[in-house]
């Protein structure tokens, strides 16, 4: 039974991503892991960088998670957060000769806040790509799909690293392309790249940036690659739901609205965070659907009606197990609470503190995704150890199935 793993982006939010799979892992060796407990990875922004280090070490039977904790907790908020007003307020003419004189040779391009070479260092350096060729040769990875945005059409764009012997399907909608290629930094940063705080990069002829803005919960691509069932990991916060349904927002929030911190952090939150609820519950209730016509429709019914499913969507619907986690606590108020008491001598430190001091928890949705520092790191990772060791029996159950 393959199992495939799926990660969404959420820029910072991503380190509870690294401690719901180290949970997992952890659960798991005290029932014998001697391999890695994943075939197919899919991942987009944070996610792509999370889910294409897990497949580098898919040959090792925890795939290095701890490297991975480590590389989180190393975060620096006045190394990996450098404000760059020239990269935002160059335009199309200043840019390209401010590129060349940084030495980018035109890998990046448009506006950015930030500047993004500490963080594109990690993905560069760290992550062992020739690691990652031969699990994919071996089949130890058996896909490997990121998620990008191409700038110039707006379709999402499926980078799948497959191995020989498995096939990725593509689909048939016109919205969204695959392309099959060896999965490479550029693939990974291009996927990462959420507007206006990082640029876009460039592969091949083309400027790519984060997956997330149309697609951020590949669960799609995971099922076209063959998995039988997935594991999906959320990075929002049950109760945010509700806050963000039509109705829902109080006084303070439309006092908060002209604030632009506000309204960057609840589009991206809208982007990058709401749509795996509903992805999930669209996973289930074709679960039921299929089930029911399983039970009321006889055998050759039934193979006419994958049949015509087959052609329209270039594969069959089948009926998929999930084991989703999310957040057992508000990761905008833990980012809030974190900056409150950050040390001010660095200018990302001082602006995020200063944030959640005088615009109070509104701002918490921003902090909480470019908070790239390893003391929220670690917090974030803590959580989701936690959140994993408490679901330890539904673990136990879902690899345990055959």
């Amino acid at each position: 039974m393959r199992t495939g793993i799926v990660l969404s982006g959420g820029g910072a939010r991503g380190a509870y991503e690294v401690g719901v799979v180290a949970g997992i892992i952890d659960v798991l060796k005290e029932e014998g892991l001697d391999r890695s407990p994943f075939d197919i990875f899919t991942g987009t922004s944070v996610g792509a960088i999370n889910t294409t280090w897990l497949a580098a070490h898919a040959d090792q039977p925890d795939m290095n998670i701890e490297g991975l904790v480590a590389e989180w907790r190393g975060l620096a908020l006045h190394k990996h957060i450098r404000f760059d007003p020239l990269r935002f307020f160059t335009g199309n003419k200043l840019g390209p000769w401010m590129a060349r004189l940084r030495g980018e040779h035109g890998e990046r391009w448009g506006r950015s806040i930030l500047d993004p070479r500490a963080l594109e260092e990690i993905v560069e350096r760290r992550i062992p790509y020739h690691r990652l060729r031969r699990n994919v040769q071996s089949g130890d990875v058996q896909a490997l799909i990121v998620a990008a945005l191409e700038v110039g059409s707006g379709r999402t764009t499926l980078f799948a690293d497959v191995a020989d012997d498995y096939t990725f399907t593509a689909s048939l909608d016109p919205r969204r392309q695959a392309l099959h290629q060896e999965i490479t930094a550029r693939h990974v940063l291009a996927s990462a790249a959420i507007p206006l705080l990082f640029p876009s990069r460039r592969i091949g002829e083309r400027y790519y940036c984060d997956g997330g803005v149309r697609f951020n919960t590949p669960i799609a691509p995971a099922i076209r690659a063959g998995a039988d069932r997935l594991v999906v990991i959320s990075l929002l916060f049950e109760d945010e739901i509700v806050r963000l349904e039509p109705g829902a927002a109080g006084g303070e929030m439309e006092a908060a609205y002209p604030s632009p911190i506000f309204l960057l952090g609840k589009i991206l939150n809208a982007l990058l965070l709401d749509p795996v609820k509903y992805d999930l519950q669209v996973l289930e209730r074709m679960n039921r659907l299929l089930g029911t016509l399983e039970e009321t429709l006889d055998a050759g019914e039934m193979k006419h009606l994958r049949d015509v499913m087959r052609e329209t969507r270039g594969v069959p619907y089948r009926r998929l197990d999930a084991l989703e986690f999310h957040p057992s606590q508000d990761i905008g108020d833990l980012a809030s609470a974190y900056a409150r008491q950050l040390d001010l001598r660095s200018l990302p430190a001082a602006v995020f503190s200063g944030a959640a001091h005088f615009r109070g928890t509104m701002e918490s949705d921003l902090l909480s995704f470019v908070l790239f520092d390893g003391g929220f790191a670690d917090k974030l990772i803590a959580l989701g150890r936690k959140d994993a060791h408490a679901h330890a029996e539904r673990i136990r159950d879902f690899f345990a199935a055959s």
